[in-house]
């Protein structure tokens, strides 16, 4: 075989290798999404002129300030901790993660750590132009979390537990 053959056949099999690695992380969200166990996290206080920038919503997590108030900055690594879930689907932190299975009431969850800053999922709530008053009053983010504590935001809540904006709208359809 000649250069230019090689050339694309190797094309071919990158692009199919490209293909088939996306299709499995669509998968895998797909299926969060349908089998996800329903945990809400409970938003923590933002600077309110950056509460609403453009068409998201600057999130941060209460169960990250108690998670991490103890560790000193710079020092916490990704990871997964254990929260405990409440009858109405609310979560609260626990303990780190030690490789011991969750109880029933018990849920894993994933954080990353980026800028020092332990992050759950997401740090922004994004949602359609002009639609912000819908998200104001949010007060907990619902997410899907798989069992081994990979989690996707689904939508946002507010005191009351109700779903707000978008979400709410899509699930009566």
């Amino acid at each position: 075989m000649d250069n230019a053959k090689i050339r694309k056949v190797v094309a071919v099999l990158a692009t199919l290798v490209v293909l088939a690695v996306v299709n499995i992380g669509i998968h895998r969200r797909e299926r969060l999404l349908s089998d996800g166990r329903v945990v809400l996290l409970e938003l923590a206080p933002v600077d309110p002129r950056s509460l609403m920038q453009g068409d998201y919503m600057a999130l941060r997590f209460k169960i990250a300030a108690d998670a991490f108030h103890a560790v000193q900055s710079g020092t916490a690594e990704d990871g997964r901790i254990v929260a405990q879930v409440d009858a109405r689907g609310v979560a609260s932190f626990k303990r780190f993660a030690d490789g011991s299975s969750p109880a029933g009431d018990e849920v894993l969850l994933r954080y990353r750590v980026r800028d020092s800053q332990p992050k759950f999922a997401t740090n922004a709530f994004f949602f359609q132009e002009g639609t912000a008053d819908r998200y104001r009053n949010a007060r907990y983010g619902e997410f899907r979390v798989a069992p081994d504590g990979e989690m996707i935001l689904t939508g946002l809540r507010g005191a009351d537990l109700a779903l707000l904006g978008a979400a709410k709208d899509l699930r009566l359809q």
